[in-house]
Parts: structure tokens; sequence; C-alpha cells
């Protein structure tokens, strides 16, 4: 583990602090914030107007004096104090004053793979800046693995892709460590973008912001495979005329354009695959990889990787609260250690 379990069981409280969302687990509560990263400001007073599921509601619809921000981006946090000032709204006056008489004060936080010193640092800062004394970062990876229920501390092989909205990261784990892993800076938002820029060069029409996701209408339930409908109707804005427009959208199209960046995703597993010892990868070939984030639930993706890894792939039953679900379960005490001490003879 990133750090050891006994250390996360004395702390109080575990943030994981999303590109998409912020979630926050309270020890002896269970999860009590899940909204998204953004808020929303009066840049005139400075005041902030509003954050989570409302503030990501006025994206778009604002006056010039309102400005929506998101603080947090690939996980790690751009704007300290507007990401501290965003935490202390979203857990409200209660939990915060229950939090303020916590002696000594510890917080647990997800970390990305490979997160580099200044993307840690800035992490601790916005978790001091709520009274935290002291923050114990977790990986991102183990934690999902944590909170999905892999056996992550046996010595058998376990693969998690966590596809997050700014990033996709995957790992094989073994005895509560990660073997390989790989971190790709394509997420959700790509697979978004490459949809957006289809509908503006093809059709010339632009999206609104809260349209931006249009992958249930696009994709319908079958998703990346060619059994779901041929088209579907979207709304947008003529890129020509300004005047509201709908155009029927090939939903082959629209596979075509994602599928560029779902390839970075497949490449960075075959990476993880190559790299790994030969004993892991037979174990694999049975168990597989789970899949966590959510962008998992993006229709056919779980089938698409399955065709090209040949492995089986599932989806975790609440795959976008696996990290902070994982990092619950390690502050309640419910993870045992597996023990390697010396052998006596």
């Amino acid at each position: 583990m990133t750090v050891s379990l006994e250390q996360l069981r004395r702390c109080h409280f575990a943030v994981d602090l999303g590109a998409a969302r912020t979630r926050v687990y309270v020890k002896g509560m269970g999860l009590v914030v899940d909204q998204p990263s953004v808020a929303a400001m009066n840049t005139r007073t400075g005041a902030l107007i509003a954050v989570g599921e409302f503030a990501e509601k006025m994206t778009g619809r604002t006056p010039d004096y309102i400005r929506v921000v998101r603080p947090i981006s690939g996980g790690t946090v751009v704007d300290i104090e507007m990401a501290q000032r965003m935490l202390r709204q979203l857990l409200g006056d209660r939990t915060r004053r229950m939090l303020r008489r916590k002696p000594r004060l510890r917080a647990a936080a997800c970390t990305p793979h490979d997160a580099d010193p200044l993307a840690q640092r800035a992490t601790i800062e916005t978790l001091v800046g709520l009274g935290a004394r002291r923050v114990e970062l977790v990986d991102t990876l183990i934690a999902a693995a944590v909170g999905c229920g892999l056996p992550v501390e046996r010595p058998e092989a376990t693969m998690i892709l966590v596809c997050g909205a700014a990033a996709t990261q995957v790992a094989v784990l073994s005895l509560g460590s990660i073997v390989r892993a790989e971190r790709m800076p394509v997420g959700g938002e790509s697979v978004d973008h490459a949809i957006v820029q289809l509908l503006r060069h093809e059709h010339e029409l632009m999206l609104p912001s809260q349209a931006v996701r249009p992958l249930q209408l696009a994709l319908s339930e079958n998703g990346l495979t060619p059994h779901g409908p041929t088209s579907t109707e979207i709304h947008g804005r003529d890129v020509a005329t300004g005047l509201a427009r709908s155009v029927q959208v090939d939903t082959a199209a629209v596979r075509d354009a994602i599928q560029t960046p779902l390839t970075a995703v497949l490449d960075g597993i075959g990476k993880v695959l190559r790299d790994c010892p030969p004993d892991l990868v037979a174990d694999l070939a049975d168990r597989g990889m789970v899949m966590v984030g959510g962008s998992a639930l993006l229709p056919g993706f779980d089938q698409l990787l399955r065709q090209a890894t040949g492995m089986p792939v599932h989806i975790a039953e609440r795959p976008d609260v696996c990290a902070v679900q994982g990092l619950g379960e390690m502050l309640e005490g419910r993870i045992e250690p597996l023990l390697l001490g010396p052998q006596t003879c």
C-alpha cells in the first residue's frame, strides 16, 4: 500500500478529488459528499455563489460577472484556494463542526498514479486548509481495487482499469502493491471532445455546454457495437447562422470518431501486459480485468476491451465511487493486511 493500513485507520475522513466529481467519506458516517467538482463565483465581489450540481447547471448560462470554474483537473488540484472553498461548501457547517472537534484531525486522499510532488503537495495543502493536521496519500489504483472488492493483498494478479474524466489508469496488482501500471492522458472528456469535433466538422453543428456528453443519445444501449441504431437526432447551434438546428447523426461515424482516444487506452493495457511477469499474466487470463470510474459506463466499452485483449472484462457494481469506498474500507479497518514475517525453523 502507499501508506500503512495502521496510519489510514487513524484518519477521520477521506477525499477523492476527481476532475469530474468530488467525493468525501467520513469515518462512521459513510459517503457524505458526491458532487461535481464545479464552483461558481462572482468576479466583482469574489463571493462564492454555488458549488456542485447547481454550479454545473450554470455552465454556459451566466452573465459576464459570474465565472464557473473547475479547481481540479485530471485528479490534480490546480486552484488550491478555490478547491478549499468548494470543499467547505460541499461538506456543510454541521459536518465541518463535527470534524473540527476531532483531536489532531487526519485525512486521506487519492492521488493519480505517479503524481508528481507538486500535485501531491497541492492535494495536501487543500486538506490542510480544511483543518487536517496530517494527510495520507493513497494511489487511486489501490484505493479503487480495494473499493471494488479485489483481493489486492493476495499473491495473485488482479488487473484494474480506472476510467476517469481526464485520464485512464491501468495496473496489475499483487501482494498489496502495484507490479506494473500505466497512466494515459485519455478519458471521458477526450471521448466527448471527439464527438463534438465530429459534429462540428461533418455537420457544422455546435453543441451547448450541457449537451457535451451525448453518448446516451448517440450510442444507445449497444454502445460501441455495430448492433445499435443506425442514426440518432442531436440538437445544437448552426456554426454559420447561429440558429438552432437538429441533425441526424450516423452512429457508425460516432463509433469511428471514438476509436482514436480508445486506441490509446488499448495501447496502455498492452504495454502493462507486456511488462508483467508471465505468471501474473497467466492469472489474468482467467480473472481478467475490472473497470471502475465514471467513464467505465461508456456503453460497449467493456465489450471493445474484451475483443481487443481476449480476457474477461467486468464492470464494478458501483464503478464511479470505488476509489472513495476503498479509502473508506481502509479507514474503517475492514482490510486486513497479509503479514509476511520471517519464518521460524
